[in-house]
């Protein structure tokens, strides 16, 4: 039989793929039988393969959806169709199961009762696009349509992110019928993850997770995406597959007596934002499961990428650029957040104020390059000693450090050990004034103090040192 005479016959792009229903019941592998000219270039991508009738579709994809949807409209004898956000497109697809072309379906019923191998046939027929089609969307059944409506009503319902995605891993939980269900949230710029169950963030769990599989969470969430191969989800009836792929996901996962897994990731503008899991879920909804996480992925994608951004803009708002410690902008915010109430006023606080000495006489002579350099070494002094502290960047040369329930000795030692390091470091040299309190204090009134000794202190080292630069506070 020509199937590609055949095929060019259909609009939109399209193949035929075949596959046996053994003796036994079980399936073999699927063929891909022909494709149209508008689906060619997706096969012919690959010069090391070479293209004929039959050839095994694995040899081009590896699409377990793909695959589970061709065996479940032949074998029960109906059309499917599809509307999914997939690898960063809409995808609109029909399974159309059919007979060979050039045979009667009489003939081929004959042959299915007699209880030997059927080849089954399905046409393919599918378009991707960019935007979301409403009109697509609405091709659904009512009840697959409410899901998704409830899913989208609880991705919105509070300005609290992480409340927001705890309603909504509950809300898929229940139409899962799963035992358990998180959504596991991936920062590919920090390589950050979190996990987020129906009760909220949860980072023990998290570690615990990355832990038993001897992996960092970033790492698993590396290792999730090769068990994709290529494809956005797995909707396992068994494990077979991941023990197949992943054998250490795979041992992690009978530890805690789970029989089957939902895997399915979020991309927004293709890019991986995280995973949703499902555990021991009714494999009796599989096929409306499928349909409703196809709908909805892209809109938890859409608030996950959106947060993502929002902490890299507060990020940026916060973090000095040049030395990588908190900015001016943050010191205030906190400052304000203790004054106000917002932030629980330590027992007892310590405020160191360090200003860098000769910053404008190298920015003058040797150029700004040079006092940037100046800065950034000066700041990682500054890391060396107070690193487990709130370190900020204030002004230009000139650092504040807040120590919230630090001891009065372990700061007296502290800034002692920052001066020793100043004299293996001879470029660098800070004024230094500290200031130590407790019970119901003035932070503000604190860090005046600690400004007015280190402003004391600068005096004495230009003093000291007149060839440095000017003998009042560098600002």
């Amino acid at each position: 039989m020509d199937f590609k005479a055949w095929i060019d016959n259909v609009e939109g792009m399209a193949g035929i793929y075949s596959f046996d229903i053994l003796p036994d019941g079980s399936y073999s592998e699927i063929r891909l039988m022909a494709v149209n000219t508008q689906n060619e270039m997706l096969f012919t991508s690959n010069p090391n393969v070479e293209f004929y009738p039959g050839i095994p579709y694995r040899e081009y994809w590896t699409d377990i959806n793909f695959e589970d949807y061709v065996y479940t409209s032949c074998t029960t004898n109906q059309s499917m169709y599809i509307y999914v956000n997939a690898h960063g497109f809409w995808l609109k697809g029909f399974y159309i199961p059919i007979t060979e072309p050039g045979t009667k379906s009489a003939v081929v019923a004959e042959q299915r009762e007699a209880g030997t191998k059927r080849t089954m046939y399905c046409l393919y027929i599918f378009n991707f696009f960019q935007n979301v089609d409403s009109d697509a969307m609405s091709q659904h059944s009512a009840d697959v349509l409410a899901t998704v409506m409830n899913i989208s009503l609880k991705l919105h319902e509070t300005q609290d992110y992480h409340q927001a995605m705890a309603a909504t891993v509950a809300e898929i939980k229940k139409f899962c019928g799963a035992e358990q269900c998180a959504i596991y949230t991936v920062d590919l710029n920090s390589q950050h993850c979190a996990l987020i169950n129906e009760n909220g963030i949860q980072e023990e769990i998290l570690k615990k997770m990355a832990s038993e599989m001897e992996r960092t969470p970033y790492e698993v969430a590396l290792a999730w995406e090769n068990d994709l191969v290529g494809s956005d989800c797995l909707i396992l009836d068994n494990l077979s597959v991941v023990q197949e792929r992943d054998p250490v996901w795979y041992r992690s996962l009978l530890k805690h007596d789970v029989k089957n897994i939902i895997l399915y990731s979020f991309r927004y503008n293709q890019n991986l934002v995280g995973f949703i899991w499902a555990a021991n879920y009714d494999i009796s909804k599989k096929m409306q499961i499928r349909e409703i996480l196809e709908l909805t992925i892209y809109l938890i994608a859409a608030v996950i990428s959106n947060h993502q951004l929002v902490d890299r803009l507060k990020v940026m708002s916060n973090m000095d650029g040049l030395t990588q410690v908190n900015s001016r902008n943050a010191m205030n915010e906190r400052v304000e957040n203790l004054v106000s109430g917002k932030d629980k006023l330590p027992d007892v606080m310590g405020v160191v104020f360090a200003d860098l000495n000769g910053l404008k006489i190298v920015n003058d002579v040797e150029g700004h390059d040079a006092g940037d350099k100046l800065l950034s070494k000066a700041a990682s002094l500054l890391k060396i000693v107070f690193g487990d502290y709130e370190i900020f960047r204030a002004g230009g040369d000139e650092f504040v450090i807040l120590c919230p329930d630090i001891t009065e000795e372990k700061l007296d030692k502290q800034v002692i050990q920052l001066r020793s390091l100043m004299e293996r470091a001879p470029d660098v040299s800070f004024a230094i004034g500290t200031a130590y309190v407790s019970g119901e204090y003035d932070i503000c009134r604190a860090m005046q103090i600690a400004d007015e000794q280190m402003y004391k202190d600068k005096e004495e080292y230009y003093r000291l040192h007149p060839e440095k630069g000017r003998s009042k506070r560098n600002i």
